[in-house]
C-alpha cells in the first residue's frame, strides 16, 4: 500500500487545502447559522453548530466514495426528491428566522438546546445538495488512482475539508460572540440581522430549487 506521502503529495495538499478554504469562507447558510448561533448563544453553540457542518460535509463524502453520489446524478427523481427536501428544510429555517426573529435572540426562553443546535448545523449541510454536488464534481480533481485506493483518497480529502469546515466556522462563531453585548443592546439591529440571516436561506433554498443533476 503506498506511503501517505506518496498518496497524498504535499504540493496537492496544499492546493486542495488552499481551494477548500476558499470555498469554506463563502457565505452560505452553514457559516450564516454558525455566526447565528455565535451571537445569540455564545462560543460553545457557534462550536457545536460548525462541528455539525462537518460532519455533514463528511456525510455527503462518504456518500461519494461509496457510490451513492452517483445515484442522485443519474436518477431525476431521486435527486428531485432530496432537491426538493432539502429546499423545504432551508426555506422553513428562513421564514421561521424572519418571522419569529429569534434565530439571534439574547433572552434564555428563546435560547435553543444545543443538542438541537447541533442537529440543525449538520442538517443544514445533510439536506443540501449542494455540498455533496460539489464534493462530486471538486475532490476527484486531486484524486489519481496510480497514487492508491480511490476510496481512502476521497475519505481524506472530505475529511480535510470537514475539518476546514468545522474549524473556519468556530473561528468565525467565536468572534461573533463578541459582537453579542453590542447586538443585544440595539434590537433594530439584531431584529435587522435575523431578517438578513433568514433571507440568505430563503435565497439559498430558491437556488437548490434550480440545480440539475446533470450539471
Amino acid at each position: 500500500m503506498p506511503t501517505p506521502s506518496l498518496m497524498f503529495p504535499a504540493d496537492v495538499l496544499v492546493a486542495y487545502s488552499l481551494a477548500a478554504m476558499l470555498i469554506v469562507i463563502a457565505p452560505g447558510p452553514g457559516n450564516i447559522l454558525t455566526i447565528s448561533r455565535g451571537l445569540s448563544q455564545g462560543r460553545l453553540a457557534a462550536a457545536l453548530s460548525a462541528i455539525g457542518a462537518g460532519l455533514g460535509i463528511m456525510v455527503h463524502t462518504t456518500a461519494t466514495a461509496l457510490g451513492l453520489a452517483l445515484v442522485l446524478q443519474t436518477s431525476p427523481l431521486a435527486f428531485w426528491v432530496v432537491k426538493v427536501v432539502g429546499a423545504a428544510y432551508l426555506l422553513w429555517l428562513g421564514v421561521k428566522a424572519i418571522a419569529s426573529r429569534n434565530l439571534i435572540a439574547f433572552t434564555a426562553r428563546d435560547r435553543q438546546p444545543l443538542r438541537r443546535v447541533f442537529m440543525t448545523g449538520l442538517l443544514t449541510n445533510v439536506l443540501n445538495p449542494k455540498p455533496g454536488l460539489f464534493v462530486v464534481a471538486f475532490i476527484p480533481q486531486f484524486v489519481a488512482a496510480e497514487r492508491g485506493p480511490i476510496v481512502t483518497q476521497i475519505l481524506v480529502y472530505g475529511a480535510i475539508f470537514a475539518v476546514l469546515t468545522a474549524l473556519t466556522f468556530t473561528l468565525l462563531g467565536a468572534f461573533a460572540a463578541q459582537l453579542s453585548q453590542w447586538l443585544a443592546r440595539r434590537p433594530a439591529a439584531a431584529a435587522a440581522t435575523n431578517v438578513g440571516a433568514g433571507l440568505t436561506f430563503v435565497a439559498a433554498g430558491l437556488s437548490i430549487l434550480t440545480l440539475d443533476n446533470r450539471r
